[in-house]
Parts: C-alpha cells; structure tokens; sequence
C-alpha cells in the first residue's frame, strides 16, 4: 500500500532528503564595544529600489557576542547567526579581516 501513495505523489515530496544548512554569515564594521563582552556591529548591503530602480545603501546593526572584548571600534569582522544568547543577541564574531589603526589617525591629527 505504501508504494501506491508514493506513486501519486511528486518526486520532489517522495525522494526529498534533507540538506545541510549554513548560519548566516555577514561582514560588517564594529561601531560600538560599549557593553561588556557585546559589540555593536553595522552590515551594509546595496539594493535595488523597486519603484525607482535605484541603488541605495542600507544598514542594519547587530549586537554581537564578543568574547574578552577582543574587538575595537573600525574593526572589519565577519559574523554568523548562532542560537539566541540574550534578548537582541543572535551572533558570533567568526573572524576579524582588518584591525582598525587609530595611531595612524592620531599621529595625522596632531600633524595640523
């Protein structure tokens, strides 16, 4: 009887497997370490306006956990979703591509 049902059913329902799926991940610039072992992170993404066909740049924050506060203000980091740590904390710093350098801002501002 069971493959009397499977012979009217879809192949896509009757053959599914199910397949692996990744956290999300995003790459973004630490904006805030205010908070203890929590970093505020702004992801940036391009799109397209529907109506008027333009490109606008849309940001959103995140409040990210950030273990030992390892991370500084203009730091650029990658993040990924991970089960929820707090009310507003849903993310993980994964890694960190570039370390913001305020020497080099403050050796230039004192320069003028």
């Amino acid at each position: 009887m069971s493959e009397s049902i499977h012979s009217f059913m879809p192949t896509s329902i009757a053959t599914t497997q199910k397949t692996e799926s990744r956290p999300q991940t995003f790459q973004g610039v630490v904006v805030k370490t205010a908070m203890k072992d929590t970093a505020t992170v702004a992801v940036s993404r391009y799109v397209k306006h529907p109506k008027y066909k333009k490109y606008q740049t849309r940001t959103k924050k995140y409040l990210v956990e950030d273990t030992g506060n390892q991370t500084k203000v203009g730091d650029k980091v990658t993040i990924q979703a991970c089960a929820p740590l707090s009310k507003m904390k849903h993310f993980r710093i994964l890694s960190v591509q570039s370390s913001a350098s305020f020497e080099d801002a403050d050796l230039e501002a004192g320069a003028e």
